[in-house]
């Protein structure tokens, strides 16, 4: 088994917590050093967490507003040269409505605070685990843990308002839309607002990409949950205090007993039985295949609704799901490999490439890298290691259809032997390599390895090359 030092870390903070809570199940009391430890660890990595979302999130919505009010106003100045009388009355009030959304958004005013929001389990989990720590003796004699544990409410709290104002935004969107595609119907502007509502859909996008960022723990946050949860005193904190739990009022002998006016499992498993037996022998198979069938449809539904965006509502052209990620998001990095041959077994030269792709969408990437070219020597008796050459590339991939993208490229290559770098400073002696071919994606159940790439290269510059290179080359890759 592998030890290793986080491991350790956090088997010395939690293990004690677990044991303890095991031996009083109706106690949240934990040892002081063990429950401080625990809240700079956790607390911390909530606080921060909600605190990046929050900024992020917040400096994306002033973007975007900003973005659909120079799209109005271009609207606005094509529209004054074709009626500047309708100009004036669509628009008259397009700069009050925007500032005053821009006024709100910083007040937090009530109106943009209205309704309770989308319920997201992270928010839960981390408020009710925050209260937990909270309700600690140990905590409440420590000044620094409770000033601690205010903060990352305040945070929790920061990001709950910004969630539920973004809400509020898109909707105000909404309504702007269908009021400019009202006012407008009679003239000619339909890319303007195709512009614009691409706009709105990516920015309901964007704060369907933070939820989705919030329903991804960290490694810290799975490790505490995943300790804290087999403690029954947390369990049973969970169960009275959570909002989900609030919600359903779920009773403390669930599971076990039927909740009053709906049946229990028992009846409802001996109501199914008897109804399959009634179909025959094959009765169970065939009702199974149904409610698989029944659940592949549910799913399908429900894709096509998160997908949209935008509460259900179909984009009128083809989103780039890249386009609302994080930069560091939509890299790829890969590494591939090309050899040449002296004999049937034993290779002469190996080039090893390394590249950085940046998706531009799901079908194409473009990107940077490196090679270098080694040398292995003449045959199994004669191994010798040496710098054969360097490369510098660029590439882009295409898709075609399914797994086969169109790819080119362009590369730098200095083919000589050195020993330093300084004898491949020259670019005069660096060839120029043009690629245009076929690659091939094969996805990977890895978690390492994403997909493996093979490539067939028809470099169109071989021939005039000094001394001539092969045309036609073959990678094999692997995407991280």
């Amino acid at each position: 088994m592998k030890i290793t030092l986080p491991g350790v870390i956090f088997t010395a903070i939690f293990l004690p917590l677990s044991a303890f809570c095991q031996t009083k199940a109706d106690s949240v009391k934990v040892d002081s050093i063990v429950s401080t430890k625990l809240a700079q660890k956790y607390i911390s990595t909530v606080s921060k967490k909600a605190d990046g979302i929050t900024n992020d999130l917040d400096k994306k919505t002033e973007k975007y507003i900003s973005d659909l009010q120079k799209q109005e106003a271009k609207i606005q100045r094509k529209l004054s040269k074709v009626d500047s009388l309708a100009s004036k009355n669509i628009f008259s009030k397009s700069p009050n409505v925007y500032d005053q959304l821009r006024t709100d958004l910083q007040n937090k005013s009530d109106r943009l605070l209205k309704g309770s929001g989308q319920y997201i389990s992270w928010l839960d989990t981390a408020g009710t685990t925050l209260k937990f720590f909270q309700n600690n003796a140990a905590f409440k004699n420590i000044s620094a843990g409770q000033s601690q544990l205010k903060n990352a409410f305040g945070k929790i709290h920061s990001l709950d308002d910004q969630l539920k104002q973004a809400e509020n935004v898109k909707e105000f969107i909404r309504q702007r839309k269908e009021y400019l595609k009202q006012q407008l119907a009679s003239y000619n502007f339909g890319s303007e607002l195709k512009n614009y509502n691409q706009t709105a859909y990516y920015y309901a996008q964007q704060v369907n990409e933070y939820k989705a960022a919030l329903d991804d723990p960290t490694k810290l946050e799975k490790k505490a949950l995943e300790i804290l949860n087999k403690i029954p005193a947390f369990q049973d904190f969970m169960k009275k205090n959570s909002l989900l739990a609030g919600l359903f009022n779920i009773p403390e002998d669930y599971g076990t007993s039927g909740v009053a006016g709906l049946q229990t499992r028992e009846v409802v498993q001996q109501l199914m039985s008897e109804r399959m037996s009634l179909m025959g022998p094959a009765g169970a198979q065939t009702a199974q295949a149904n409610i698989l069938d029944a659940q592949s449809q549910l799913t399908q539904l429900r894709d096509k609704f998160m997908k949209t965006g935008t509460g259900g509502e179909i984009p009128d052209f083809k989103p780039n799901d890249q386009k609302t990620k994080k930069f560091l998001k939509r890299l790829e990095y890969g590494v591939n490999l090309q050899t040449a041959h002296s004999t049937y077994y034993f290779p002469t030269t190996t080039d090893i490439g390394f590249s950085v792709g940046y998706k531009l969408s799901e079908k194409n990437i473009i990107g940077i890298g490196g090679s270098a070219k080694i040398g292995w020597g003449t045959d199994i008796r004669h191994i010798a290691v040496t710098g054969q050459g360097l490369g510098v590339r660029s590439f882009l991939d295409m898709k075609i259809k399914g797994n086969f993208y169109a790819s080119g490229g362009f590369e730098y290559n200095y083919q000589k032997t050195f020993n330093s770098l300084q004898q491949v400073n020259e670019i005069k002696m660096w060839q120029q390599s043009g690629l245009i071919g076929l690659s091939k994606m094969i996805s990977l159940k890895s978690k390492m390895i994403k997909k493996t790439k093979l490539q067939l290269l028809w470099d169109v510059l071989s021939y005039y090359q000094t001394p001539r290179t092969q045309p036609i080359k073959f990678r094999v890759g692997y995407n991280f």
